[in-house]
């Protein structure tokens, strides 16, 4: 008998053993079919194996002979990503509403892995087998659901798996961008901006492998990454999850990063039980915001090319994540941003979010690049937007067609080509959409655009193997996740990525057990990513028990040998309050902008009087302008004796208010405190790059152009050295070469 079967933790394990390897077939309670002497499901309970069943066919195959079985609303199901979904769902925890047998978690007796009654509907009665976990209350919850997922869905119509995405779970820091899930039980790695800072193509691989590793060992299959828009502009706050303003360096890291995610070793199509579909984002680049505002609000809407430097964004895409070294050859998935393109439709002449426009899906990333596989919406851009509370709050995200319907803009989204909408649990707009699309274009054209979605998502599905074996093995997963050398390999990544900006006189390494002095730091009152407001905070910003592992800790500076101030880069408001537009500020004290355009490069907003954006004239204020304060008076304090700078850097920072008071700086990216120390002390080197230019002034950011990243000058320190992109020091004192 050439397959061997295995019973453990309630499923059943059929092992083929075939030419080409093992192909293991995971099973709760559906039928198998035994054919030529192997194991396939008998997904349809047909009693005879059907194509899409057998899992000797080439994906395509597959997916071409499911599609041609399902309804409609089957089709739409598959179109549908869903919201959020944190496991469980706890109150005043998510925006996201759910009940267990009809009660609140806390009141339903439910285990924290059990299935809400709202995510047993998206499976049972709107088709979907898309779904985004967010944050799970640990490692083994999160898989136990994931099982409980596939378990319902196995027992459905067409058994059809669920593909469970993620946004990213193994930055070090605690970023606010989207809604992030905390590294909580996975292995510890830099952000984005990091893994560019260590200028180690090999780092970028090996964090890839093990991200897709410990993924697939959770359950997951789709990663809603990485994170390729070439950041241009320095004050976007979604820098760290990038790789940086370098056309070529992060072109070369968006293809090793999604060559690693998709990669199956020894499979002949690179294919495999290891692989995690890369839906790399956002097309055509969305670090081009007017003034550094983002898309996620109606105030940031726009993207903007005075330096007429469109064609250098798009190639992380399609010279990166469109062009891999390994044999997926391209990404599976693209994700384009909210923004919209400010007149780069040079043949309609629409002015819409990139989504809604034919110019940059169907002629560009369709015709024009030939990219074949998913296109998935952002988040929540068909919703209305939200008039009451005016440009102030996050909302609607249909920029450029707050005009349309709703269903209108569902048929534009898939007349465009494509394929998946991000946010939506329901598929009843769906349905009427392509109901008005029979009207508007007839059924056979609707019936084949349906097709051709359900087609590109299946054959993903297929090609990551879950049809065969969507199931967690918890025992093997718990050795995965997680493991010593996947969270070794993390911790020496985020040593890689600290960046030694300056050592004035040799003053690191700080040797013995010195007496060191760590201010507290206080955050004023600032708008957060949703928009709410942050009360002002007290901030230890590093545990006693850490500190004590290396040094004295005293109270007082004037009791110190030496001190370590932690500082972030300059917190604002993004570009918007109360009062309307102001600026984006990269420095602490309160910046006016007296040399911003007078007139903004685009504009215009239904809830807006006016189309100018303009800001000139306006003054910004950090919410941290302390931490500049407790680096002015410690130094003044401590006088002769070190002091050292430790900035977390998501944005390119102004050093001029503070280089001059700082003996040893060091940037991070978003790394433990322990990997801080450990190079302070001299366990480590630096190696770490600047993944950007960092600007001499605010002056020089006014007058630059969104879509270049080198049109500034740059910062030189009192030492003499010129903050470039790719410039670094080592305990040496010499300069990384670039």
């Amino acid at each position: 008998m050439p397959y061997s079967t295995i019973n453990k933790g309630g499923y059943t394990y059929y092992i083929n053993e075939t030419s080409k390897g093992e192909q293991i077939i995971g099973c709760h309670d559906v039928p198998v079919i035994e054919q030529d002497g192997l194991i396939f499901k008998d997904l349809a309970r047909t009693g005879e194996l059907l194509p899409y069943e057998d899992w000797r066919l080439e994906a395509v195959a597959r997916a071409e002979d499911l599609t041609g079985r399902l309804s409609v609303s089957e089709m739409i199901g598959l179109m549908l990503h869903s919201s959020q979904q944190p496991v469980p769902v706890l109150p005043h925890t998510t925006i996201y509403i759910a009940s267990y047998s009809g009660k609140p978690f806390l009141e339903s007796g439910a285990e924290p892995w059990e299935l809400n009654d709202q995510q047993k509907i998206m499976l049972e009665a709107e088709h979907i087998r898309h779904v985004l976990a967010s944050r799970f209350q640990d490692v083994k919850t999160g898989m136990l659901w994931c099982n409980n997922l596939q378990k319902l869905a196995e027992g459905l119509p067409h058994g059809i798996p669920v593909g469970i995405s993620t946004d990213p779970r193994h930055g070090a820091a605690n970023s606010e961008q989207e809604f992030r899930t905390a590294a909580s039980g996975v292995s510890i790695w830099p952000e984005g901006i990091g893994i560019s800072a260590t200028f180690s193509q090999q780092t970028c691989k090996d964090y890839a492998e093990t991200v897709s590793k410990e993924y697939r060992a959770l359950g997951i299959t789709t990663a809603l990454g990485p994170q390729i828009d070439l950041t241009t502009e320095p004050r976007w706050f979604r820098i760290p999850d990038t790789f940086g303003s370098h056309t070529e360096h992060a072109t070369k890291l968006a293809s090793i990063c999604c060559n690693g995610m998709q990669s199956t070793d020894g499979s002949e199509d690179g294919w495999g039980n290891d692989s995690v579909i890369a839906m790399a984002k956002h097309w055509p680049g969305g670090g081009t915001g007017e003034g550094g505002r983002d898309a996620h609000y109606p105030f940031g809407k726009y993207a903007v090319y005075p330096g007429d430097n469109f064609d250098d964004h798009l190639k992380p895409f399609t010279e990166g994540a469109m062009k891999l070294d390994g044999k997926t050859s391209t990404c599976a998935a693209i994700m384009p941003y909210y923004n919209i393109p400010w007149q780069q439709d040079t043949r309609y002449g629409e002015n819409v979010g990139n989504a809604y426009s034919k110019y940059i899906i169907a002629d560009l990333l369709r015709e024009e690049y030939a990219f074949e596989g998913v296109v998935c919406t952002d988040w929540n851009i068909v919703q209305d937007m939200t008039p009451a509370v005016g440009m102030y709050v996050m909302g609607g995200k249909c920029h450029g067609v707050e005009h349309l319907t709703i269903q209108e803009r569902f048929l534009t989204l898939i007349m465009n080509g494509v394929n998946q909408f991000g946010g939506v649990d329901s598929g009843k707009d769906v349905l009427e959409a392509y109901e008005l699309g029979c009207d508007k274009h007839g059924q056979e054209v609707m019936d084949r655009k349906m097709k051709a979605s359900a087609v590109r998502i299946l054959t993903n599905m297929f090609r990551v193997g879950i049809f065969e074996n969507p199931y967690v093995d918890i025992e093997e997963s718990l050795e995965v996740i997680g493991c010593e050398a996947h969270m070794k390999a993390g911790y020496e990544a985020q040593v890689q990525s600290v960046v030694m900006l300056k050592n004035k006189s040799n003053v690191l390494p700080l040797k013995g057990k010195m007496k060191v002095y760590v201010p507290d730091r206080t955050i004023e009152e600032v708008l957060n990513f949703v928009r709410f407001t942050d009360a002002r905070k007290e901030l230890h910003p590093i545990d006693d028990w850490l500190l004590s592992q290396y040094f004295v800790k005293v109270d007082k500076p004037e009791d110190a040998d030496a001190a370590i101030v932690f500082i972030d880069s300059p917190i604002g408001n993004g570009g918007y309050s109360k009062d309307g537009y102001e600026p984006i500020s990269l420095q602490y004290r309160p910046y006016s902008a007296v040399s911003a355009r007078l007139e903004s490069i685009a504009g215009g907003d239904p809830r807006e009087e006016t189309r100018s954006r303009g800001y000139r004239g306006k003054t910004a204020v950090t919410a941290n302008e302390s931490d500049l304060d407790n680096i002015i008076r410690t130094k003044s304090i401590m006088q002769e004796k070190p002091l050292v700078v430790c900035i977390r850097m998501k944005v390119p920072t102004v050093f001029s208010e503070f280089e001059p008071y700082a003996d040893a700086i060091l940037a991070d990216f978003g790394v433990q405190k322990s990997v801080l120390l450990d190079i302070i002390t001299g366990e480590y080197s630096t190696t770490g790059k600047l993944p950007f230019l960092l600007p001499k002034d605010m002056e020089t950011v006014e007058r630059h152009c969104e879509d270049m990243g080198f049109d500034m000058e740059a910062y030189i320190d009192s030492e003499g050295n010129e903050y470039q992109f790719g410039f670094g020091l080592d305990y040496d004192g010499k300069t990384k070469e670039k």
